[in-house]
């Protein structure tokens, strides 16, 4: 199983970029291939390495997903930026407004549709479905295509 170790870790690199620990996933997965040959019910040991780190992937990017709510205890305690931008923050701001321009530009036709639809006017899915005449599984699934293109893109310019 160590052979697929390095082809293990440039796959989940491709298809999971926002996982925080790649190796981890990958030691993971190896640890319980083992286990299951072990116990000599896997057929193709090498599917079920990739399939179990894609698991494991999926596993830790739901996990990321929760988001930490903690109450705030005054909200005039709050700092909120009352002046101007400087022309140093404008100048920043319409530059990172440019490349998600840019980002949005380069996604396929219907999936720059769909994710404008749901992210700029805030269409729902089924309204968005409705409208293309596609299904809402479609338009899930080219937001989250577009959204991780997006970040994709972004990321080459070391923008969050």
């Amino acid at each position: 199983m160590q052979v697929h170790k390095d082809a293990l870790r440039a796959w989940l690199r491709g298809k999971f970029p926002t996982v925080i620990d790649p190796e981890n996933i990958i030691q993971e997965s190896l640890a319980r291939v083992w286990q299951a040959l072990a116990g000599g019910a896997v057929q193709s040991p090498k599917a079920f390495l990739f399939t179990t780190a894609r698991n494991l992937a999926l596993d830790q990017l739901r996990r990321q997903r929760v988001a930490h709510v903690e109450p705030i205890a005054e909200v005039a305690d709050l700092f909120v930026y009352e002046g101007e931008l400087t022309p140093a923050d404008a100048a920043a701001h319409k530059q990172e407004l440019e490349l998600l321009t840019q980002a949005i530009q380069s996604l396929p036709d219907r999936c720059r549709q769909v994710l404008t639809l749901r992210k700029i006017y805030g269409l729902s899915q089924k309204e968005i479905a409705s409208e293309l005449g596609i299904a809402e599984h479609t338009v899930e699934a080219q937001v989250a295509n577009g959204m991780r293109r997006c970040a994709e893109f972004l990321t080459r310019f070391d923008l969050p």
